[in-house]
């Protein structure tokens, strides 16, 4: 951006050393941050099991023993089987992948979504912003689950469509977000020198300003990537996410809630995958808040 007052545009070579460097310096921040660290190491390995699931898991997800209905923790079956036959480890190993997929899958479609409308409506104003903010004020005055679960009833169960629903609400508070950082930098003396060499507004929006807002926004990623995974856990508990006979953490949670008394694991094993899944976004979103805002660092220093 320093070469904007000569009209010449910004080369590659001298912006790519200092964009890698800023990510390695907060890849390294979030590395010296326990608790974000422990989140990312438990996130790649949910990422690993779920690729290499078909080498991982010692049966296939719909492979059936109907000798060991029901079975208890053994050699053969260390969580035991539930109440087809089916291997518990196998089924959560395979359950990995519909859940981080709805996960990230469905965040990456609401901030793109959100963060180009913020983006528009930040940077334009006026009636486009005022128009822009009233729609969505009008998608948040539905509670989250009874909007997710109206539009997914609709469209059928499934798990592309719960992506879909998931994304019809979810970029609202992305938009939010982009918004309000846009109309803090669109008035900083970059951007006018950038208005100022005749640049057109796609242009500075997309050049300018939108990497100049996303620090924000990679924080509300990894915290609506594991709400995601939550949100898919409980549709699909309810009977309206993937169905049988597709292993996934929220179905096998609702269906082992009826063996809970004989087959504990059934439910027990699932659940914590949630939990654990969801609390590992968690403590990554906390790191990158403390890692991208210079006023938390101190009080990221104290959790340490």
């Amino acid at each position: 951006m320093t070469t904007l007052a000569t009209g010449t545009p910004t080369g590659a070579p001298v912006v790519g050393a200092p964009r890698r460097s800023r990510a390695l310096a907060l890849l390294r921040a979030v590395v010296r941050h326990r608790l974000a660290a422990l989140g990312l190491a438990v996130i790649s390995l949910l990422l690993l099991i779920a690729v290499f699931a078909p080498l991982i898991a010692p049966y296939g997800p719909d492979e059936q023993d109907l000798y060991a209905v029901l079975a208890a923790p053994s050699l053969a079956h260390w969580l035991g089987t539930d109440n087809l036959g089916r291997d518990l480890l196998s089924r959560l190993i395979y359950g990995s992948r519909v859940s981080l997929f709805f996960g990230l899958g469905s965040t990456a479609i609401s901030a793109l979504l959100g963060a180009m409308i913020g983006l528009v409506a930040g940077y334009r104003g006026g009636l486009t912003d005022a128009a822009i903010m009233r729609m969505t004020d009008a998608f948040l005055c539905f509670p989250p689950l009874v909007f997710i679960l109206a539009v997914t009833a609709a469209l059928g169960a499934g798990l592309h469509n719960l992506v879909l629903s998931f994304a019809l609400f979810g970029w609202t508070g992305f938009a939010r977000i982009m918004r309000g950082q846009v109309l803090l930098v669109r008035e900083l003396p970059f951007v006018e020198a950038a208005r100022a060499a005749g640049l057109p507004p796609w242009r500075i929006m997309l050049m300018h300003v939108l990497p100049n807002t996303l620090a924000p926004m990679i924080v509300a990623v990894t915290i609506t990537a594991g709400l995601a995974i939550l949100t898919e856990s409980g549709i699909s508990f309810l009977g309206l996410g993937v169905q049988p006979p597709t292993a996934s953490w929220g179905k096998d949670l609702r269906v082992g809630f009826t063996y809970l008394e004989t087959a504990p694991l059934f439910s027990i094993a699932p659940g914590v995958m949630i939990t654990l899944a969801v609390v590992a976004f968690n403590f990554l979103g906390d790191g990158l808040r403390d890692a991208l805002d210079p006023r938390l660092k101190g009080m990221g220093q104290s959790r340490r």
